[in-house]
């Protein structure tokens, strides 16, 4: 196995954490986002989105994990931090992960898929956030984009739903 494959491997290993406890959150009346922090090729964080349950416009998984993440680490760096989350991270989240100086981010689904479901989304691509800002953070979209699409399709279906 080549080393472009492991990465891969591992992001969807990853990602497929963040699919994971996005689901918890849904059955937990949350919002349908989750996001998976792994350092030196082991997971230190594992989160989804609380901010119904919590109250906090703030509480995005990402934010959440980054959190979990360096209360276990004792550091507020996750340098070398390889981050997978369901949906490409908003410019709150985008921003957190850059201070966090994580190395790269996957994301499944997009700002758009989000929008489309109802999130009052800033349409403010990650991508450029870091372009613009001079980030050294490695966006890459992908693996699993149909999985994480269908956490939308999931939780716009259920009508008890809260979306903000």
């Amino acid at each position: 196995m080549g080393l472009e494959s492991a990465k891969m491997d591992h992001a969807e290993t990853l990602m497929r954490l963040a699919i994971s406890e996005a689901e918890k959150g849904i059955a937990a009346g949350q919002s349908p986002f989750g996001c998976t922090i792994s350092l030196n090729g082991e997971v230190i964080a594992v989160a989804h989105n609380r901010v119904v349950a919590d109250t906090d416009a703030t509480a995005h998984a990402e934010i959440n994990a980054i959190r979990a993440a360096c209360q276990k680490i004792g550091d507020i760096h996750l340098s070398n931090a390889i981050v997978a989350t369901t949906c490409e991270p908003c410019p709150m989240c985008m921003s957190a992960l850059h201070w966090a100086r994580v190395k790269q981010v996957y994301y499944g689904a997009t700002i758009a898929d989000a929008e489309g479901a109802g999130f009052n989304e800033l349409t403010l691509s990650a991508s450029t956030l870091l372009q613009q800002g001079g980030s050294n953070v490695e966006l890459i979209h992908g693996p699993l984009q149909e999985a994480c699409q269908a956490l939308f399709r999931h939780w716009t279906s259920n009508s008890n739903r809260h979306c903000y």
